[in-house]
């Protein structure tokens, strides 16, 4: 009977159906992407998207005009059914974008475009920036002959660029960089069409793709009106081409990093406009051309290039609007004219690695923006200091006048100053916010709009600078709100130059009062689409928006079956909706389930399995174990970077480019849910240039890994005891001490709550590509709660050699128990030897050994032989610092503040300037990079809880 009822409903509903499907085709192809993708709005039901308010869906006259949905974690691919949405005007943003701090892609829209995409005629905005789009560029696409703006950068896409894009004669905007495409640029001949035919195109962005061949002349003309044309990061060759100096509208032209050979042409000279040029890392020949024509010039970047030898131009005195002159190893020679150092607006000269000579004279009048002069390696054998010279960083290591004066010049160092900015609170105390939320600079909590800023082509130089970040932000707001998109507050942070010589800006966008969240397609389409524009001494850009707060929604796939109602036609009609809409009620809820475990990245933590709450995190974030796989090309052996105690370790690239060690537990070394949920709450609470970053962690498919930065110089261990071939001279390792300081004195300090680390030795700090000391594994780290600040009573856990007497006898952990560890590292910085070897005990060796009447304490014998015979300035005072901090009392040791107020005074003993770099101490680099293993590979570096209890403290 109940089978007979089942097919009698089947029978009445298929009529139903088939009617609503001939009705409304455009909820038939939207129903069809939905059952293609997961993680569609949870308001996609009923069989109305435009009645029903679809999220995300706009309609013009019942018909669907507009799909925008950004940042919501879609996945699957894009239907060939879309070619049904006949009236579509803007498929836009069907992206999930990626995290730059320090933030990655979530490529979950994959596959090749359909083909008959081509049938959507009244397409305008095409935008599917930053997904995992792969396969080639449709031709059909050229067929849209209304399209206005073309986004695809920053998927996939391989082969070569459709020539049928010629046909798109009113495109504006063309942007197909970072995918992998190949092959020429196309151009038109007398029966295919190219890219020359794009007269009103004002954008071409091609750069971060593998095209070759040769620029063509004809691909630019008079008749042109482009702006941009970003070529950079390619493989392009042969020459400029002259018929480039017609583009007379051009802004930012970017040919850098290609293999371009010949002159520059002199007709650029005609090239009014620009901005900005950047011409580096190609292999043009020849002399170069007077470029006084370009009036507006700010920046030019034209080193790495093989010009011919010459003095330094004196046309380059008479560009008034110059902020920033890279030249590096481009044959410049001679002395630099003190008028150069006069140009207005000039904030960067470098000059790397030519032949410049003579004395250096900058003159009294250089310019009061003027913050860097690099002039290593060149021959210059003087420098004429008038009195009042205040230029931040001037640089001549390398240059003759350097080893006359054997280095004492404090211009004869790397004096590089990290450049770092937070938006400043307005006069409020930072609120403390709940999971996802984020505190804006009103102090308040909310769910922010979080993505990242790229800027294609700076007109200035000086990061440093709070003005241009001012600017900015007041930019962003008055465009807001102009948009009719209310906010409280942006936010900018961790601004950096990235490897594409891209400027790199993470964005905090907070709602307005009143509201807890943006509503996720209104916000999430509003900086992709181009609409902003920001102060001009900014450039070309493009944003990438992280997957936005979902709350409690988000749906998933369940059946392809729609659900349609169609009009009430009788009683049994009434009967079949009510069933189906029991059935939906219920595919429903399952949904609802699913979603719950997919969109929760910690849906999988079960407090019945001693797995404890949802983990409070701060900047990392989940990622599924697919994700890992993927990023480390599947646990390939050659990502295989190594095995330790705790299990292997890989090499991951994430979709930003950002390089990782992800860290996978072995059976044996999995911890209880509880102990990995506390591990991963506090190394995200750790924010500090100083300590190594948890990028995220993976805790399901029963593994448990954790992702960290990559960091690529091993331990300080492994470069004391020469396993390396890192050489670390003196001033490297003050500079190190200093750092490893700084960071003590963050987690004590500054960390809310405040953090010991209970195992600071000379394998938990690890040294980066530019000698950085990071402190690193926090395994045996203990929060310590207000209620607990003085001490903490804690099972006995730490390294022989290295651990607090004072905390062994009493188990009274305080932050001076690091102190003393600490001190001990100090002491190894001195002496390179392990802190017990042989039955020799450092501190007591260093002890009764010093003389304090004597040169250098009497010490000789034991410091490390690397660095004797020459010069240790501050040694004494940084070996007294150092028996201070292991004192056998803790009330006795200095805090980590104190120690690092000492150290900087030390350094300037020494003749360091303390906010430098490690790596800039020394004109030489030596051993970085050798390619020896990777320091997470270090057993030690995995033990979570502690691996032994020491049987005894060594005696002092």
């Amino acid at each position: 009977m109940g089978s007979r009822f089942h097919v009698s409903l089947l029978v009445i509903s298929i009529p139903i159906l088939l009617v609503a499907a001939q009705k409304n085709q455009d909820f038939v192809a939207l129903n069809s992407l939905k059952d293609a993708w997961d993680n569609t709005q949870p308001n996609w039901i009923g069989s109305d998207p435009c009645g029903s308010g679809w999220e995300g869906v706009r309609c013009t006259n019942f018909r669907v005009t507009a799909i925008t949905l950004t940042s919501i974690g879609l996945t699957g691919m894009l239907s060939g059914d879309i070619e049904s949405l006949s009236e579509l005007q803007t498929l836009k943003n069907l992206t999930i974008s990626f995290y730059l701090r320090d933030l990655s892609y979530n490529k979950g829209l994959t596959g090749p475009i359909p083909a008959s995409i081509g049938n959507l005629k009244k397409l305008t905005n095409l935008i599917l920036i930053g997904s995992g789009f792969s396969g080639p560029i449709p031709r059909t696409i050229g067929s849209l002959e209304q399209l206005v703006m073309l986004s695809l950068n920053s998927n996939s896409f391989s082969g070569p660029i459709p020539a049928q894009l010629g046909n798109l004669s009113n495109l504006y905007w063309l942007d197909l960089a970072d995918n992998k495409l190949s092959g020429a640029i196309p151009v038109s001949d007398a029966t295919t069409p190219g890219l020359d035919m794009l007269t009103n195109a004002k954008h071409f962005h091609f750069g971060k793709n593998q095209l070759s061949g040769e620029i063509p002349s004809q691909l630019f003309s008079s008749k042109m009106t482009l702006k941009h044309v970003l070529f950079e990061n390619n493989n392009l060759s042969g020459s400029i081409p002259s018929t480039l100096g017609l583009v007379q509208t051009l802004e930012v032209l970017r040919l850098d990093r290609n293999s371009l050979t010949g002159p520059v042409p002199s007709n650029l000279n005609n090239l009014v406009n620009v901005t900005q040029l950047f011409l580096s890392n190609n292999q043009l020949t020849g002399s170069l051309p007077n470029l006084t024509g370009m009036s507006v010039l700010n920046y030019m970047d034209m080193s790495n290039n093989m010009f011919d030898e010459s003095d330094f131009p004196p046309w380059f005195s008479a560009l008034q609007s110059l902020t920033t002159l890279v030249m590096e190893n481009t044959g410049l020679q001679g002395q630099i004219p003190v008028s150069f150092f006069t140009l207005p607006q000039l904030q960067t000269l470098v000059l790397r690695n030519n032949q410049l000579n003579g004395t250096l004279d900058v003159g009294s009048s250089y310019s009061g923006q003027l913050t860097l002069i690099d002039l290593q390696n060149n021959s210059i054998v003087g420098f004429t200091q008038r009195s009042g010279f205040k230029i931040k960083q001037l640089i001549l290591a390398g240059n003759p006048f350097c080893q006359e004066i054997e280095g004492t010049s404090p211009y004869c160092g790397l004096q590089e100053i990290n450049s770092t900015y937070p938006t400043p609170e307005n006069h409020c105390i930072p609120a403390t916010c709940n999971a996802h939320q984020l505190s804006s600079p009103n102090c308040r909590c909310a769910h922010a709009y979080v993505g990242t800023l790229y800027f294609r082509a700076l007109s200035f130089s000086d990061l440093g600078n709070p003005t241009i970040y001012t600017s900015l932000a007041d930019s962003l707001m008055k465009f807001f709100n102009s948009d009719l998109l209310p906010v409280d507050s942006v936010s900018l942070s961790n601004p950096t130059i990235n490897t594409d010589n891209y400027f790199v800006l993470r964005l905090e966008v907070f709602p307005p009062v009143g509201q807890d969240a943006f509503n996720r397609t209104g916000i999430g389409f509003v900086l992709s689409s181009q609409t902003f524009k920001p102060p001009h001494e900014f450039g070309p850009f493009f944003f990438n928006g992280d997957p936005y707060f979902e709350g409690s929604t988000g749906t998933h796939k369940s059946s392809s079956t729609a659900i349609i109602i169609g009009s009430a036609v009788g009683g049994s009609v009434l009967v079949l909706l009510a069933l189906l809409a029991g059935i939906y009620a219920f595919r429903q809820k399952r949904r609802a389930e699913t979603a719950d475990k997919q969109n929760n990245p910690f849906a999988s933590w079960d407090p019945n399995k001693n797995s404890g709450d949802v983990p409070q995190l701060r900047g990392a974030r989940s990622f599924s174990f697919e994700e890992l796989k993927k990023y480390t090309n599947n646990f390939s052996e050659t990502n295989d970077i190594g095995t330790g105690g705790y299990g292997k370790v890989y090499r991951g690239i994430l979709p930003n480019g950002q390089l990782v060690a992800v860290k996978q537990a072995q059976t044996g070394s999995l911890q209880g849910g509880h102990e990995f949920k506390t591990e991963i709450e506090l190394l995200s609470r750790v924010h500090h240039k100083n300590v190594v970053s948890l990028v995220g962690f993976c805790f399901e498919q029963g593994e448990q890994m954790l992702v960290y930065e990559y960091i690529p110089n091993g331990t300080l261990k492994e470069s004391l005891s020469g396993k390396s071939g890192i050489k670390l001279d003196w001033m490297r390792r003050l500079r190190i001490a200093l750092g490893t300081a700084k960071g003590l004195q963050y987690l004590h300090e500054l960390a809310n709550p405040p953090i010991i680390h209970r195992d600071i030795k000379s394998n938990n700090i690890l040294l980066d590509d530019r000698l950085n000391a990071k402190v690193a594994d926090f395994g045996l780290s203990k929060l310590l709660g207000d209620p607990e600040r003085g001490h903490v009573t804690t099972q006995v856990k730490g390294t022989m050699g290295y651990m607090d007497p004072e905390y062994y006898m009493t188990q009274q952990l305080t932050e001076k128990s690091d102190v003393y560890s600490y001190g001990v590292v100090m002491l190894e910085l001195v002496t390179a030897r392990q802190p017990i070897d042989k039955g020799k005990y450092i501190v007591r060796e260093v002890r009764q050994k010093m003389d304090r009447t004597k040169v250098g304490y009497n010490l000789q014998e034991i410091i490390d032989p690397a660095i004797l015979g020459i010069t240790l300035g501050g040694l004494e005072k940084f070996v007294d610092l150092a028996l201070r901090c292991v004192e056998e009392v803790g009330a006795e040791r200095p805090t980590m503040g104190e120690v690092v107020k000492e150290i900087e005074s030390i350094m300037q003993i020494a003749g360091l300037n303390p906010n430098a770099d490690s790596a800039s101490t020394s004109a030489s680099y030596e051993g970085a990079n050798k390619g020896y293993n990777h320091p997470y590979t270090d057993e030690s570096l995995f033990v979570y809880s502690g691996a032994f209890l020491p049987a005894k403290v060594e005696p002092q």
